[in-house]
């Protein structure tokens, strides 16, 4: 048997690779990094969905009940997805399953947000090597103010055998 060029590689360990269900914990929690929410995230979000809605679109709508650009949570939603995605889902998430979201406060082009991410339940399936894992998303601006929270269930893959 010949090695191939992965072969001599394979005892490195992954960077960025997130936790199989096996390495974590009820409990255990952690922050993201923060990201600035940019014009060009709100322009490529509205368009990409069809969210036209005139509180996104028009920075001085009149009949706005708050003030500023707004942004839509589900846009907030999706960029700290993307934060947890590079840091504890890469290669270890099967399926998103379930999300249960509120939104508390506005978030608005130029805010800093940022989340806590805590281990709520771990539930091994009866499938091998995988998991149930339910954790409490907190997303913050930068003032430290709770602008939306969700509670996520995904599938996540365990160690290999």
């Amino acid at each position: 048997m010949t090695d191939t060029a992965d072969d001599q590689f394979d005892t490195l360990p992954v960077l960025g690779r997130g936790p199989y269900w096996q390495e974590l914990k009820i409990g255990v929690a952690g922050r993201t990094l923060r990201r600035t929410v940019t014009e060009s995230d709100l322009v490529n979000f509205i368009g990409t969905t069809g969210m036209l809605e005139a509180i996104f679109i028009d920075a001085d709508y009149p009949g706005a009940a708050i003030p500023g650009r707004l942004v839509p949570a589900a846009l907030t939603q999706c960029l700290i997805e993307g934060l947890l995605f590079q840091s504890v889902i890469q290669g270890v998430g099967l399926a998103l399953l379930e999300v249960h979201l509120k939104a508390h406060a506005p978030v608005r082009v130029n805010d800093s947000i940022w989340a806590t991410l805590d281990i709520q339940d771990i539930r091994p399936t009866s499938k091998s090597g995988r998991a149930v894992v339910t954790s409490e998303v907190k997303v913050y601006n930068q003032h430290a103010l709770l602008v939306l929270s969700y509670t996520v269930k995904r599938m996540t893959a365990g160690r290999p055998d």
